[in-house]
């Protein structure tokens, strides 16, 4: 198979973990879609993806790191705590699902070599998810935009909330910029992705989002200022701007920030706090408090954690939180170590998003967008593969006949 069919299955693969981590809870959509339905395309868009992965990868050559040995490490701590079945059956199911995730992952490490084809599926992928979520508000803005969202953008067409709309709208904003300022694509190219993916951003009225895009990017684009003269040309007008709206615009960004709510909604993380002081307060055994109880759906009590750390502790314990905090210590450690690049940039801006927004969303111990951030920022901080030489052909020595060597003598 030639090198374009190979990254064009690679991409493919990419996409069917995407689709797979999309979800099955969200925004009620134009044409009802029963959840079952949802969760056999989600799960069958896995195990897809973990057969073509195969399917390219016969020999499992894999490029072992400690990304992956981590992961797999708490894929074995998932299912320590959920063999107890304290969560159901439901939670071994979500290690299967989580095994697979992992799997896929060790599949495709074999191309995984610094370069920034897997930042362009990335980019790709997301930038068509977010283009269904415009199609459903053109076709239906009431379904698009309901109250029960307070008039924030949902998925009209496939049941996403406003919180992931505006993180895959900042995760590809965010690429996308830094493509542009290493010359990897063209302005005009990048103005069809950041311009649309901006107002989808504002119509989420998502803080996580846009903090994480902000703050990642300052410190992506500060790696690259001592390298690059375009980084310090954006650098120095994005700050030039961000102090005009700061100071033209305090009111309207100020309205946009708060959404409506109340300073004691606000500053109490719109009842996120509650939920985290009530999960802090149960009793827990040894057991739990190492392990914790078990994958399940992120919630306490029937509420949404909307934590990654404290739903790490809750699912697998004090092992778990462990893992997932050498997993973002491993991968900003390496990216700091790095020389400044392109690739490190992007690597740093994902890590740095990441860890933003585990403040206020779930998903770093599970397979979810987040893990598949990560795995991007991972790529990127690889070795390029050392190059094996082609051997040398023999070159046959020419027989001498012996009235030559004779002659020679004489």
């Amino acid at each position: 198979m030639g090198e374009d069919h190979t990254s064009k299955a690679v991409g493919t693969v990419w996409g069917l973990l995407i689709l797979n981590t999309l979800g099955s809870a969200g925004a009620k959509t134009i044409i009802p879609l029963p959840r079952s339905l949802i969760q056999l395309v989600t799960m069958g868009a896995l195990v897809a993806a973990f057969a073509l992965a195969l399917a390219l990868n016969l020999r499992l050559r894999i490029r072992a790191g400690a990304f992956l040995f981590l992961l797999t490490l708490l894929l074995v701590s998932s299912v320590i705590s959920s063999a107890h079945l304290e969560s159901g059956f439901g939670a071994l199911f979500r290690c299967a699902r989580l095994a697979l995730f992992v799997g896929t992952l060790w599949l495709l490490s074999r191309w995984w070599d610094g370069s920034e084809t897997l930042v362009r599926h990335h980019i790709r992928m997301y930038f068509a998810v977010l283009a269904s979520v415009a199609a459903g508000l053109l076709i239906s803005p009431g379904a698009a935009m309901p109250d029960l969202y307070g008039g924030r953008l949902v998925g009209a067409l496939w049941p996403l909330t406003p919180p992931q709309i505006g993180q895959y709208a900042a995760v590809i904003i965010g690429l996308t910029v830094l493509l542009v300022l290493g010359h990897r694509t063209t302005r005009a190219g990048a103005a069809v992705v950041i311009v649309p993916s901006l107002v989808l951003l504002a119509l989420t009225h998502t803080r996580t989002a846009t903090l994480g895009l902000f703050i990642g990017l300052a410190l992506a684009i500060g790696s690259l200022v001592l390298t690059s003269a375009a980084a310090r040309r954006f650098f120095g007008w994005a700050v030039l701007c961000a102090a005009v709206a700061a100071v033209a615009l305090s009111s309207v960004l100020q309205a946009w920030f708060l959404r409506g709510q109340s300073q004691e909604n606000f500053s109490n993380l719109t009842g996120r706090a509650k939920v985290w002081d009530a999960l802090l307060a149960a009793p827990r055994t040894t057991s739990e408090k190492l392990f914790g109880v078990g994958l399940g759906d992120k919630s306490f009590g029937g509420l949404p954690i909307d934590n990654s750390w404290l739903a790490v502790y809750h699912e697998q314990g004090l092992t778990g939180i462990a893992l997932v905090a050498a997993v973002i210590i491993v991968l900003g450690g390496v990216a700091l170590l790095r020389p400044p690049s392109l690739s490190r940039a992007c690597a740093i801006f994902l890590i740095s998003y990441c860890a933003i927004a585990s403040y206020t969303e779930a998903g770093l111990g599970d397979a979810s967008p987040y893990l598949l951030h990560l795995t991007v920022a991972a790529s990127l901080l690889a070795a390029p593969a050392a190059a094996t030489p082609p051997p040398t052909p023999e070159v046959p020595q020419r027989r001498v006949p012996r009235w030559a060597r004779r002659s020679e003598v004489t």
